[in-house]
C-alpha cells in the first residue's frame, strides 16, 4: 500500500472496514465451520471482487474488507477505536499463533492493542449474525466493559450446563464438535 493508499485520518487502516469505500481492499474470506477469516497472502481491490458477489449475499457475510480508518467512524473516540478495545475483552486462544496478514504494519487495531487484536481478528464479522449476542454486544458503540464482563461471566457460568444438555441429547454431536 502507497502512502497516498493510507490517507486516513491517521493514517491507519481498519480491518473490519468498508466495502465501498473507494480505497477498499479484500483482507480475507470467512471460511470454514467456524466462519472465521482466513487472509489473503496479498490485497484484492474490493471494487473488482465485489461484483462477483451473488446479489442474494451480503459481501461482509463471505469477505472481510480493510479501509481507511476514519475521523468519523461510530466507533471512534479520539484517536481511538472502541470497536477493538470492545473486542480485546472478548476471550481469545492465546496459545494459538498470531496469524500472516498484509494489513498489520498499517492496522489501526495492531497499532492501538497491538497482538491482542490479532489474535481475535479472525473470528470478528463486520456483519453480525442474528443470535449471536456477543457479536451484537461488541459490535454496539454504547456497550460497556461492564456489559461485556457480565455478558461473559455469564457465559462462562452457562457453558458447562450447555455441555451437559447437548451430551444427553446427542453424544455424536458432541463429538463432532469437539473436534472440529
Amino acid at each position: 500500500m502507497s502512502t497516498a493508499e493510507r490517507s486516513g485520518t491517521d493514517g491507519l487502516w481498519c480491518p473490519s472496514g468498508r466495502a465501498d469505500a473507494p480505497e477498499s481492499v479484500v483482507l480475507g474470506v470467512r471460511s470454514g465451520q467456524n466462519a472465521e477469516v482466513v487472509y489473503l497472502a496479498d490485497p484484492v481491490p474490493a471494487r473488482d471482487v465485489l461484483p462477483v458477489v451473488p446479489k442474494d449475499v451480503e459481501p461482509t457475510r463471505v469477505l472481510r474488507f480493510a479501509s481507511h480508518c476514519v475521523s468519523d467512524c461510530l466507533h471512534r473516540r479520539g484517536n481511538d477505536c472502541t470497536l477493538v478495545e470492545r473486542v480485546a475483552v472478548t476471550p481469545a486462544d492465546e496459545s494459538r499463533s498470531v496469524p500472516r496478514c498484509h494489513l498489520r504494519a498499517h492496522c489501526k487495531w495492531w497499532a492501538q492493542i497491538g497482538v491482542d487484536g490479532c489474535r481475535r481478528c479472525p473470528a470478528l464479522a463486520t456483519t453480525v449474525v442474528a443470535g449471536d449476542d456477543l457479536g451484537v454486544l461488541v459490535a454496539d458503540p454504547g456497550t460497556t466493559q461492564q456489559q461485556l464482563d457480565a455478558w461473559i461471566a455469564k457465559s462462562e457460568a452457562d457453558a458447562p450446563a450447555r455441555k451437559a444438555d447437548t451430551t444427553r441429547e446427542n453424544p455424536a454431536a458432541h463429538a463432532v464438535r469437539r473436534t472440529a
